[in-house]
């Protein structure tokens, strides 16, 4: 999988992901935050935090922090497949 099919992978699932029940399209300005900071970030409680704050930053509406590694693991996942796919 190339970076360009992760990130793509990566904005589908922050597009299915609604945390806070503004439909589709609401969040095209988070995602692509989120989705840079996923080529920067390892952790999922790190990924987490910045997904927490990069939301919370255009809605001033808190999301706990459990939401947010949930969806934090699942964009981690698709990172390390890409990583795995890209060094063999």
């Amino acid at each position: 999988m190339q970076t360009m099919e992760m990130n793509k992978k990566a904005a589908l699932l922050l597009e299915d992901w609604d945390p806070f029940s503004a439909g589709p399209h609401a969040y095209d300005l988070e995602i692509a935050d989120v989705v840079a900071e996923l080529q920067l970030l390892d952790h999922p409680t790190d990924m987490a935090k910045r997904i927490r704050e990069i939301y919370e930053r255009s809605y001033s509406l808190w999301i706990p922090l459990e939401e947010c590694m949930q969806i934090s693991y699942k964009l981690l996942a698709v990172k390390y497949e890409a990583k795995c796919i890209i060094s063999l």
